[in-house]
């Protein structure tokens, strides 16, 4: 498998391979704490990535023996989150929003997005991973909502998310208490998908996760994220007539009989990239 030149920013690292990107988290040192800049860069990479049409999937990783300890103190010793006067509130309502928008950005992605969680998802890192498609961890991995622990409520996406992955009161509990949810429980709730004995073993089989997903129909791929993404939110009858209007209008016939034809004839098919984007169009826009 080639692989491009990583890019870098202030936190991360980016490693496009064949048809998926694997998105690092390098602050190690710091236990991947979110700084300032992490909220603007995590949303320009995503989208880049997305209008390009080169990615059919993103792995979503970190370095270190933690994932995430969540936001960073800079954030708030800058001043970012301060709202002493109405028009300072209203600033700061939109600075949340803003926030809100920075994790919503891997939800909007037209690829499936495959967080691998080792050691401590903390804070905000909750709020990032429960915006992801599919959770990977490693059996020392553990959530925690520790937001309240420090007198506030989570408010970049883990309560309006977390409660469609797990039960409502154990979301309840975790969310009012700041007790830690360890891998194994979480994995037996189904909020993470499989459990591994180290960050290594975890990379591998996530890689192979993405391959296997970059080797289907992109097209088809984006389709049924948005599908599942749709009905989380909606009653199923209207969600039933939005995949009826999709799929009347983008599935490729030709793509579909000719993969047919591969599958007889025992070999892999072979689909298209997703389309590049304009230049100006995001997610938000689509």
């Amino acid at each position: 498998m080639t692989a491009h030149e990583p890019g870098q920013t202030e936190c991360f690292s980016l490693l496009e391979r064949d048809g998926y990107a694997e998105l690092t988290m390098k602050r190690a040192a710091a236990l991947n704490t979110m700084l300032p800049s992490f909220w603007t860069d995590l949303p320009a990479i995503v989208r880049a990535l997305d209008n390009s049409g080169r990615a059919r999937a993103l792995i979503l990783a970190s370095s270190g023996r933690h994932f995430s300890a969540g936001m960073d103190l800079s954030v708030f010793e800058a001043g970012t989150l301060s709202g002493s006067s109405a028009h300072g509130r209203e600033r700061l309502r939109n600075q949340i929003l803003s926030l809100q928008d920075s994790f919503s950005a891997l939800e909007r992605a037209r690829f499936p997005v495959i967080a691998a969680i080792q050691g401590g998802c903390i804070g905000g890192a909750v709020d990032m991973v429960c915006a992801c498609d599919l959770r990977y961890a490693t059996r020392d991995a553990f959530f925690q909502i520790q937001e309240i622990n420090i007198g506030m409520m989570a408010d970049v996406g883990t309560l309006q998310r977390m409660p469609k992955l797990l039960p409502e009161a154990v979301v309840r509990e975790l969310a009012y208490t700041g007790d830690r949810l360890p891998a194994s429980e979480a994995h037996r709730l189904g909020f993470v998908n499989q459990l591994f004995d180290t960050h290594e073993a975890m990379l591998l089989a996530v890689r192979a996760t993405a391959k296997r997903i970059a080797a289907k129909s992109a097209l088809a791929i984006s389709g049924s994220k948005d599908a599942i993404t749709f009905v989380r939110d909606n009653p199923v009858g209207v969600a039933l007539h939005m995949i009826a209007n999709w799929q009347s209008g983008m599935l490729d016939m030709e793509e579909v009989a000719a993969a047919m034809v591969a599958v007889k004839a025992g070999r892999e098919a072979q689909f298209a990239s997703l389309a590049q984007l304009p230049s100006g169009v995001t997610p938000d826009s689509k």
